[in-house]
């Protein structure tokens, strides 16, 4: 069930409602040498002033750069923070299933490594797992090329119209979870179709999902992967057979 402003339909855990938030936080990298460590410290920065109960985890999707071990440097530096490596590019979902699976805390919120969003605009969200299992946000004045814009505005209509879906940006990378979710699904997707199949599952399953806005911010360095043209033709391949197996589980 997805809505903007409407109550939720499930109970909330009283366990939500504790005034230090029990969270993990992720962010899949693949070769942002650039940009890793001043995500992470951002991210300690503003968790710390939160009191949470909490902990930063880096998914290296196989960089081949320093990525790898300016994650383990922050990891030796800072006993919250801890790392995991893929061998090799896996994909950009196996990076998020990474990052679920090694979640261990009650909330799970990932955003990139890229630091095209600001994370401090992630303690407004937390309030709104009371009533909501997901908080999916959009971006405000995206700051991408118009072929990525309208290459994700096609995307995003064609997943809610299979999905009966009603989000307004499918894959914004800022999303705040329950994780008590991921015990009740199991994710397929490797690639870029990752946020609509859990998007998509989570809603057949009954879990609640709301929307909130979220600046975005032009990219400062290193180089994006998700417009590669082989990424996307595969991301709709695999679009449809997610349909088909959606449709046809009990």
């Amino acid at each position: 069930m997805t809505e903007d402003n409407a109550p939720a339909n499930r109970t909330a855990t009283d366990s939500h409602r504790q005034a230090a938030p029990s969270i993990s936080v992720f962010f899949p990298c693949y070769n942002e040498q650039d940009n890793v460590a001043r995500t992470v410290e951002n991210a300690l920065a503003v968790l710390r002033k939160l009191n949470a109960d909490f902990e930063v985890i880096i998914v290296d999707d196989g960089s081949s750069d320093e990525t790898a071990r300016i994650a383990d440097r922050l990891a030796a530096r800072h006993g919250t923070v801890k790392v995991v490596h893929h061998p090799t590019n896996l994909g950009y979902g196996a990076a998020l299933q990474s990052g679920f699976n090694a979640a261990t805390k009650q909330l799970i919120f990932y955003t990139d490594g890229d630091g095209q969003f600001d994370i401090a605009e992630m303690p407004p969200l937390l309030p709104l797992m009371d009533q909501y299992d997901i908080v999916s946000c959009y971006r405000l004045n995206r700051r991408d090329s118009i072929i990525r814009k309208i290459n994700a505005w096609c995307w995003t209509k064609l997943v809610c119209l299979l999905f009966g879906l009603k989000i307004r940006d499918i894959d914004c990378a800022f999303k705040l979870y329950k994780s008590e979710i991921f015990k009740d699904m199991k994710l397929q997707s490797t690639g870029a179709l990752i946020d609509a199949e859990i998007l998509a599952r989570a809603a057949r399953k009954g879990y609640t999902i709301t929307q909130k806005p979220v600046h975005h911010y032009p990219r400062t360095a290193g180089k994006q992967t998700g417009a590669n043209l082989r990424v996307i033709l595969r991301a709709f391949r695999e679009l449809f057979r997610l349909y088909g197996r959606i449709r046809s589980e009990k």
